[in-house]
């Protein structure tokens, strides 16, 4: 049991880590889009990379971030119900919410964001959105790697959820 917990705390560190970097692009995005903004519309001299940049920046930031959110339960959820249950039927409502939609969704999104970054690399892709013409691959593996984070504490949870409705005490 001792080795599940340890496994959770890196998988909890991991997203803690992804969530710390995700903060880091927010500050990056509002330097990058207010850069833009002024070269724009006082200088009349826009950059070519500013639309990508932020587009970029901000996915890394959500991606990133979900991981971090979903540790601190800091995601969207409809609580109308939810709040209403004893801990032991929300732990049980989790469970089967894993089971039947998260984790079916995020292996469906996984898979996608894992091919989507393979393909970039082969055909050496780039982002056309503006004429500054990135490398796709680094932002396709980003956004896999997200997801792959979001995965990881979603297991955690699911371990943690579904020991709390088995033996009715937390695991940590």
């Amino acid at each position: 049991m001792d080795q599940v917990k340890r496994i959770l705390r890196t998988i909890d560190t991991i997203s803690e880590q992804s969530g710390r970097i995700g903060k880091w692009c927010a500050l990056l995005l509002v330097l990058v889009g207010s850069y833009d903004t002024i070269a724009r519309h006082f200088f009349n001299a826009p950059t070519v990379w500013g639309y990508d940049m932020l587009c970029m920046l901000g996915g890394t930031m959500y991606l990133l971030g979900a991981s971090y959110d979903f540790l601190h339960e800091a995601h969207t959820r409809v609580d109308i119900v939810y709040n209403l249950l004893r801990p032991k039927y929300k732990a049980l409502l989790n469970v089967i919410s894993y089971v039947f939609f998260f984790f079916p969704l995020i292996g469906v999104m996984l898979y996608y964001g894992v091919t989507w970054s393979i393909r970039a690399i082969r055909l050496k892709e780039v982002m056309f959105t503006s004429f500054w013409y990135p490398p796709a691959f680094p932002y396709r593996a980003i956004f896999a790697i997200g997801l792959l984070f979001l995965l990881l504490q979603g297991l955690a949870k699911f371990v943690r959820d579904f020991y709390f409705v088995v033996k009715g005490e937390h695991l940590d």
